[in-house]
């Protein structure tokens, strides 16, 4: 009975509908982000070690799950090309147009000779057969060409980061794919005819591959004139999300009948909407970027998923796992550096970039398993293993270097809202150290020589131990005036109103400036806490916002003024 049960258990599980699938996966990734944010390691590490236990280890997320998740992946593919899309606006590559296509051609054709000639080699030594290991080392190297977007731009979206480095970073991710999907139509072409299979000329295959890209240039394109006039009707923020995500989906739901990828219509969409509307279009993306992340949770978690150790075996397999992650790593960053060189692009772009490009994904593993369908059973196997262990190597790898390299720029935190920032500070790191202060036995005339010498508008009251014990304002010594009788009797004390809150320095500024907005409060008092609850300053809610302003316009003018000469 209890082996019954268990195994009921079991299959119950094994079983689980997708709402409550989701929810564990959104629950899991959350907190997996949340463990990985505190030990200093990008989050989409943790969503991936969340995919893996949920697929591999506890069987709870299947391949043919994920195979019915499809459409879900997609989209979230479309949302992370629309967001992309949105940082390149024209300006941009007028500025820096010419060093992205050569970044973009000296890394992906790098990466591509480099792990075709290794993997070609190593496979010859281990087989001896010289066409197949040809024919594998050309599919290989076509699929090293390929950067995943989505967990590139996250760990830049997680650490605000804004530079040139970023700017590289985001164009080379955005174009990326559609190189690689050139060189893999090209690659398997060749790799069949060595092979004997060969169905098509090379010169048809390269015309449709073409006639795909245009055609999701376009589809993005019209998608984003439309939106664009959709938008003219519109003010609320739920009706702008609404036809926002539904110009997403249509561009999605096109690209899968079209069996196109999504990314680059998606990212085609937000550049036109970019450029179309520059200022109402920040209000868009923003309001995309706050229902996006249970989206890039889900995304990630499937992605970790995807990967089975267990499918990992022959000695064929290990090694050129080994030689393909090896030389695709050198690829891109000697690619990335002699591009960079040659374009004259900034040092930070020339140290740093390759090894932002490291972390591979989806369209990697379409890739390979595309190639699983073209090619022989123990020729496609190959791929696919390879392709998929080298992708969930740098899935984990790849985020943490990102880290590094934009670290390295000196590129994190110069793209910070003032939102975001509130969200780091504490009290002490705005309030004002030095507040006119008044004892609370000075009687009136010595209050106003105090006002007179002073262009503050807030005075707490302290008392002999620098307790505070009241406030005294502006308004306050006016209603003094007005009771000329009782004036000249009237001390400190008198007149102090009651301090209806206060705060200490180590506080979160974003609890206290709730707690200002909450009970209308301009100015808070900052007390010492503890016994003797001693005054140490004031918190001045209309400075405070000037304050961070004027830090966020530094950080970005930083970031805009990174020298781009080479060195």
């Amino acid at each position: 009975m209890i082996y019954s049960f268990v195994n009921a258990s079991t299959d119950a599980i094994g079983h689980l509908n997708l709402v409550l699938l989701f929810g564990l996966v959104i629950l899991g990734g959350t907190l997996g982000e949340r463990l990985f944010q505190r030990l200093h390691i990008p989050q989409v590490v943790g969503c991936i070690m969340v995919g893996i236990l949920l697929g591999d280890v506890f069987n709870l997320i299947t391949p043919e799950r994920i195979e019915t998740l499809k459409p879900f992946t997609m989209f979230a593919l479309g949302v992370i090309g629309f967001m992309i899309g949105s940082e390149l606006r024209g300006d941009v590559f007028k500025k820096y147009g010419r060093q992205f296509f050569i970044i973009l051609f000296s890394q992906g054709i790098g990466a591509f000779l480099l792990v075709a000639v290794c993997t070609s080699v190593a496979a010859w030594l281990i087989t001896g057969r010289l066409s197949t290991s040809i024919a594998m080392g050309l599919v290989l190297g076509a699929i090293a060409s390929a950067t995943a977007p989505a967990a590139t731009v996250n760990v830049l979206w997680e650490y605000k980061t804004r530079g040139p480095l970023t700017v590289a970073i985001l164009a080379i991710v955005a174009l990326d794919d559609a190189l690689a999907l050139l060189l893999y139509r090209g690659a398997a072409t060749g790799a069949k005819a060595l092979m004997g299979t060969a169905g098509g000329s090379v010169l048809g295959a390269t015309l449709l591959l073409l006639g795909e890209i245009v055609g999701a240039i376009l589809l993005g394109f019209l998608a984003g004139v439309l939106l664009y006039f959709l938008l003219k009707f519109v003010s609320a923020n739920d009706k702008i999300l609404a036809f926002s995500i539904a110009s997403l989906l249509l561009v999605v739901g096109i690209s899968i009948i079209a069996d196109m990828g999504p990314i680059l219509p998606a990212m085609v969409l937000g550049i036109t909407m970019a450029n179309l509307a520059p200022r109402e279009s920040k209000g868009v993306f923003k309001l995309v970027e706050k229902f996006s992340p249970p989206i890039y949770i889900s995304f990630f978690v499937l992605a970790g998923a995807h990967m089975q150790f267990g499918m990992i075996g022959s000695q064929i397999v290990v090694i050129m796992i080994v030689v393909f992650i090896l030389f695709r790593v050198v690829g891109k960053v000697v690619g990335c550096w002699f591009g960079a060189r040659y374009s004259g692009a900034p040092v930070a772009v020339r140290k740093y970039l390759g090894i932002c490009l490291l972390p591979q994904a989806g369209v990697a593993i379409g890739l390979a398993i595309l190639a699983g369908q073209q090619f022989s059973a123990e020729f496609g196997h190959t791929i696919i293993m390879v392709v998929m262990t080298a992708t969930f190597l740098m899935e984990i790898v790849g985020p943490i270097l990102v880290k590094v390299g934009v670290k390295k720029a000196g590129e994190i935190g110069l793209n910070i809202t003032e939102e975001d920032l509130i969200k780091t500070y504490t009290v002490k790191d705005v309030m004002d150290t030095r507040p006119t202060s008044i004892a609370q036995d000075l009687p009136l005339h010595q209050i106003l020589e105090v006002f007179s010498t002073s262009d503050s508008v807030y005075y707490p009251v302290i008392d002999s131990q620098s307790r505070i014990t009241g406030i005294i304002t502006i308004a306050d010594i006016k209603e003094m005036f007005a009771n000329q009788d009782v004036a000249g009797w009237l001390l400190a004390c008198d007149v102090a109103e009651p301090v209806l809150d206060k705060t200490m320095p180590n506080k979160p500024l974003e609890e206290a400036m709730e707690r200002m907005r909450r009970y209308d409060l301009e100015n808070m008092p900052v007390v010492a806490g503890g016994e003797r609850d001693e005054l140490v300053g004031v918190l001045d809610y209309r400075k405070t916002l000037r304050k961070i302003s004027a830090e966020v316009l530094h950080r970005r003018r930083v970031a805009d003024e990174m020298a781009p000469a080479t060195g």
